[in-house]
């Protein structure tokens, strides 16, 4: 496999630099690194985003996570690996990883439940991650990021 060109984002510095300081803006003492991470895992299953995926899986990996936690985010609902407030997270990760398949893309009753987990800086910090492994997701598939080169 090959790439269709290298990532946007690495051909134009000031977009890198943006990039990485919203991901260094969600790094917040309140919203922790493994949820971080298990939302950018979540986002790129959906968005089909190999590169992604792997990276994110071995954070989870490196952060000292299970492999039954890091191969249950894909069917996150049926598994009994994740706190109530990483459920949330991941809950609002799908809605908003998917803003068009429904109406009420972030219905009331899911932003009740993440709001009971996270106060307003960290739920600032929780939407602009997911908003930023989405931006990430579509640069790596628009050029077909082959993944395990970011090693």
């Amino acid at each position: 496999m090959q790439a269709r060109m290298k990532n946007p984002a690495f051909l134009l510095p000031d977009a890198m630099n943006a990039l990485m300081a919203l991901d260094k803006a969600t790094a917040i003492d309140t919203l922790p690194l493994v949820t971080r991470k298990l939302v950018h895992l979540r986002a790129s299953q959906i968005n089909g985003c190999s590169a992604c995926v792997v990276m994110h899986s071995h954070e989870l990996k490196k952060a000292g996570q299970s492999e039954d936690r890091i191969f249950g985010v894909a069917a996150w609902r049926e598994t009994p690996y994740f706190t109530e407030p990483e459920r949330a997270a991941l809950a609002l990760t799908e809605a908003v990883t998917r803003l068009s398949d429904r109406a009420d893309a972030v219905p009331d009753e899911l932003w009740a439940e993440v709001s009971r987990h996270f106060d307003e800086p960290t739920l600032a910090a929780l939407i602009l991650s997911i908003a930023s492994i989405n931006v990430w997701n579509r640069l790596n598939a628009s050029v077909r990021q082959v993944a395990g080169p970011w090693k």
